[in-house]
Protein backbone atom coordinates (compact mmCIF):
# COMPACT_ATOMS: atom_id res chain seq x y z
CA UNK A 1 0.00 0.00 0.00
CA UNK A 2 1.50 3.54 -0.85
CA UNK A 3 2.14 5.84 1.72
CA UNK A 4 1.75 9.59 1.85
CA UNK A 5 3.36 12.41 4.13
CA UNK A 6 2.06 15.76 4.15
CA UNK A 7 3.97 18.64 5.81
CA UNK A 8 2.28 21.38 7.53
CA UNK A 9 3.02 24.06 9.45
CA UNK A 10 0.77 25.44 11.93
CA UNK A 11 -3.29 25.47 11.60
CA UNK A 12 -4.21 28.35 12.88
CA UNK A 13 -2.13 30.68 10.59
CA UNK A 14 -0.98 28.32 7.97
CA UNK A 15 -2.82 29.11 5.26
CA UNK A 16 -1.09 27.63 2.27
CA UNK A 17 -0.51 24.62 4.84
CA UNK A 18 -4.39 24.79 4.79
CA UNK A 19 -4.91 24.65 0.99
CA UNK A 20 -2.24 21.45 0.51
CA UNK A 21 -3.56 19.67 3.55
CA UNK A 22 -7.48 20.43 2.43
CA UNK A 23 -6.86 19.11 -1.32
CA UNK A 24 -5.71 16.00 0.36
CA UNK A 25 -8.53 15.37 2.30
CA UNK A 26 -10.92 16.56 -0.62
CA UNK A 27 -9.42 14.15 -3.30
CA UNK A 28 -9.41 11.17 -0.38
CA UNK A 29 -5.93 10.78 -0.14
CA UNK A 30 -4.92 8.98 2.86
CA UNK A 31 -1.68 10.62 4.38
CA UNK A 32 0.21 11.08 7.92
CA UNK A 33 0.74 14.98 8.65
CA UNK A 34 4.10 15.84 9.78
CA UNK A 35 3.95 19.64 11.57
CA UNK A 36 7.12 21.46 11.43
CA UNK A 37 8.07 23.54 14.41
CA UNK A 38 6.86 27.38 15.03
CA UNK A 39 10.18 28.12 15.37
CA UNK A 40 11.32 26.01 12.31
CA UNK A 41 12.37 28.88 9.60
CA UNK A 42 10.42 27.86 6.70
CA UNK A 43 7.01 27.81 8.80
CA UNK A 44 7.93 31.65 9.54
CA UNK A 45 8.43 32.24 6.33
CA UNK A 46 5.54 30.61 4.85
CA UNK A 47 3.26 32.70 7.48
CA UNK A 48 5.07 36.00 7.76
CA UNK A 49 5.15 36.11 4.13
CA UNK A 50 9.13 36.28 4.22
CA UNK A 51 9.94 34.25 1.31
CA UNK A 52 8.72 33.77 -2.29
CA UNK A 53 9.23 30.52 -2.48
CA UNK A 54 7.65 28.58 0.20
CA UNK A 55 7.83 24.57 0.61
CA UNK A 56 5.56 24.47 2.89
CA UNK A 57 2.97 22.30 2.45
CA UNK A 58 4.85 19.35 0.93
CA UNK A 59 3.60 16.10 -0.01
CA UNK A 60 5.75 12.91 -0.36
CA UNK A 61 3.88 10.19 -2.22
CA UNK A 62 5.70 7.02 -3.88
CA UNK A 63 8.97 8.48 -4.33
CA UNK A 64 7.14 11.40 -5.35
CA UNK A 65 7.83 14.97 -3.82
CA UNK A 66 5.63 18.13 -4.26
CA UNK A 67 5.80 21.33 -2.34
CA UNK A 68 4.20 23.83 -4.36
CA UNK A 69 0.49 23.86 -3.67
CA UNK A 70 -0.55 24.61 -6.71
CA UNK A 71 1.61 21.56 -7.94
CA UNK A 72 0.15 19.64 -5.02
CA UNK A 73 -3.54 20.17 -6.70
CA UNK A 74 -1.88 19.20 -9.99
CA UNK A 75 -0.71 16.03 -8.71
CA UNK A 76 -3.80 14.59 -6.37
CA UNK A 77 -5.91 15.59 -9.59
CA UNK A 78 -3.97 12.94 -11.66
CA UNK A 79 -3.73 10.25 -8.94
CA UNK A 80 -7.11 10.87 -8.05
CA UNK A 81 -9.05 11.61 -11.12
CA UNK A 82 -12.35 10.44 -9.18
CA UNK A 83 -12.18 13.01 -6.75
CA UNK A 84 -12.81 15.95 -9.73
CA UNK A 85 -10.60 18.31 -8.01
CA UNK A 86 -10.22 20.07 -11.31
CA UNK A 87 -13.53 20.61 -13.81
CA UNK A 88 -13.69 18.10 -16.49
CA UNK A 89 -15.16 20.25 -19.35
CA UNK A 90 -12.08 22.21 -20.65
CA UNK A 91 -13.45 25.82 -20.54
CA UNK A 92 -14.52 25.19 -16.98
CA UNK A 93 -11.41 23.67 -16.05
CA UNK A 94 -9.19 26.71 -17.40
CA UNK A 95 -11.66 29.21 -15.57
CA UNK A 96 -10.96 27.04 -12.03
CA UNK A 97 -7.17 27.22 -12.90
CA UNK A 98 -6.96 31.17 -13.62
CA UNK A 99 -8.77 31.96 -10.28
CA UNK A 100 -6.66 29.45 -8.74
CA UNK A 101 -3.58 31.28 -10.05
CA UNK A 102 -4.99 34.81 -9.38
CA UNK A 103 -4.73 33.49 -5.74
CA UNK A 104 -2.06 31.72 -5.51
CA UNK A 105 0.38 35.21 -6.91
CA UNK A 106 -2.32 38.02 -6.03
CA UNK A 107 -3.78 39.06 -3.78
CA UNK A 108 -0.59 40.82 -0.90
CA UNK A 109 -2.19 43.59 0.26
CA UNK A 110 -5.11 40.87 2.37
CA UNK A 111 -2.73 38.29 3.00
CA UNK A 112 -0.23 41.29 5.34
CA UNK A 113 -3.26 43.13 6.62
CA UNK A 114 -5.45 40.08 7.49
CA UNK A 115 -3.40 37.14 8.26
CA UNK A 116 -5.20 34.22 8.92
CA UNK A 117 -5.49 33.67 12.18
CA UNK A 118 -8.61 31.13 13.00
CA UNK A 119 -8.65 31.37 16.92
CA UNK A 120 -8.83 35.22 16.51
CA UNK A 121 -11.82 37.21 16.18
CA UNK A 122 -11.73 41.09 15.27
CA UNK A 123 -14.72 42.12 14.70
CA UNK A 124 -13.96 46.04 14.66
CA UNK A 125 -11.32 45.48 12.32
CA UNK A 126 -11.04 48.10 9.70
CA UNK A 127 -9.56 47.44 6.04
CA UNK A 128 -7.66 49.95 4.70
CA UNK A 129 -8.33 50.79 0.87
CA UNK A 130 -6.06 48.27 -0.99
CA UNK A 131 -7.09 45.40 0.98
CA UNK A 132 -10.76 46.47 0.43
CA UNK A 133 -9.81 46.21 -2.93
CA UNK A 134 -8.88 42.69 -2.53
CA UNK A 135 -11.97 41.84 -1.27
CA UNK A 136 -13.94 43.19 -4.19
CA UNK A 137 -11.82 41.39 -6.23
CA UNK A 138 -12.51 38.31 -4.10
CA UNK A 139 -16.36 38.46 -3.82
CA UNK A 140 -16.47 39.05 -7.61
CA UNK A 141 -14.71 35.62 -8.25
CA UNK A 142 -17.27 33.98 -5.98
CA UNK A 143 -20.20 35.85 -7.42
CA UNK A 144 -19.40 35.07 -11.03
CA UNK A 145 -18.85 31.29 -10.23
CA UNK A 146 -21.69 30.84 -7.77
CA UNK A 147 -23.72 32.23 -10.77
CA UNK A 148 -22.34 30.67 -13.78
CA UNK A 149 -22.13 26.85 -12.13
CA UNK A 150 -24.97 27.28 -9.83
CA UNK A 151 -23.14 26.31 -6.53
CA UNK A 152 -23.35 25.42 -3.36
CA UNK A 153 -18.94 25.48 -4.56
CA UNK A 154 -17.02 27.86 -6.85
CA UNK A 155 -17.82 25.44 -9.39
CA UNK A 156 -20.42 23.39 -9.01
CA UNK A 157 -22.25 20.88 -6.72
CA UNK A 158 -18.70 19.39 -5.21
CA UNK A 159 -15.46 21.19 -3.81
CA UNK A 160 -12.83 21.14 -6.14
CA UNK A 161 -9.08 23.13 -6.05
CA UNK A 162 -10.86 26.62 -6.45
CA UNK A 163 -12.34 25.97 -2.76
CA UNK A 164 -9.48 24.67 -1.22
CA UNK A 165 -7.43 27.38 -2.39
CA UNK A 166 -10.10 30.14 -1.19
CA UNK A 167 -10.85 28.34 1.94
CA UNK A 168 -8.09 30.74 3.74
CA UNK A 169 -9.69 33.39 2.53
CA UNK A 170 -13.07 32.46 4.33
CA UNK A 171 -11.53 32.21 7.90
CA UNK A 172 -9.98 35.39 7.35
CA UNK A 173 -13.34 37.06 6.59
CA UNK A 174 -15.19 35.38 9.60
CA UNK A 175 -12.42 36.04 11.87
CA UNK A 176 -11.99 39.80 10.70
CA UNK A 177 -15.74 40.40 10.35
CA UNK A 178 -16.06 41.02 6.61
CA UNK A 179 -19.21 42.09 5.86
CA UNK A 180 -20.17 40.40 2.73
CA UNK A 181 -23.57 39.68 0.55
CA UNK A 182 -25.67 37.06 0.75
CA UNK A 183 -24.31 34.62 -1.32
CA UNK A 184 -20.86 34.88 -0.56
CA UNK A 185 -21.55 35.01 3.15
CA UNK A 186 -23.35 31.31 2.21
CA UNK A 187 -20.60 30.55 0.45
CA UNK A 188 -18.37 30.68 3.68
CA UNK A 189 -21.13 28.89 6.03
CA UNK A 190 -20.72 26.17 3.01
CA UNK A 191 -17.00 26.04 3.14
CA UNK A 192 -16.73 25.54 7.23
CA UNK A 193 -19.22 22.99 7.52
CA UNK A 194 -16.97 21.01 5.51
CA UNK A 195 -16.16 17.33 7.72
CA UNK A 196 -12.77 18.30 6.41
CA UNK A 197 -12.57 22.05 7.33
CA UNK A 198 -14.06 21.37 10.87
CA UNK A 199 -11.59 19.27 11.50
CA UNK A 200 -8.70 21.40 10.53
CA UNK A 201 -10.25 24.07 12.68
CA UNK A 202 -10.14 21.93 15.52
CA UNK A 203 -6.89 21.22 15.00
CA UNK A 204 -6.08 25.38 15.02
CA UNK A 205 -8.49 25.43 18.20
CA UNK A 206 -6.27 22.97 20.04
CA UNK A 207 -2.98 24.73 19.25
CA UNK A 208 -0.87 26.45 22.28
CA UNK A 209 1.13 28.22 20.03
CA UNK A 210 0.75 32.28 19.24
CA UNK A 211 2.84 34.28 17.24
CA UNK A 212 3.17 37.48 18.24
CA UNK A 213 3.40 39.35 14.95
CA UNK A 214 0.09 37.87 13.41
CA UNK A 215 -2.03 38.90 16.26
CA UNK A 216 -3.64 42.03 15.29
CA UNK A 217 -4.03 44.85 17.53
CA UNK A 218 -5.82 47.72 17.70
Amino acid sequence: MSTAVLTISSKNYGAWALRGWLMARLAGLEFTERAISPDDPAMRAEILLLSSSIRVPALEHDGVRVWDTLAIGEYLNEIKPEAGLLPADCATRAHCRAICGEMHSGFSALRSSLPMNIKGHFPKFRLWSRAQADVDRIVAIWTECLQTYGGPYLFGSRPCIADAMFAPVVTRFISYGVALDPACAEYCRTIMALPAMQEWVAGARAEPDEIEELEAEF
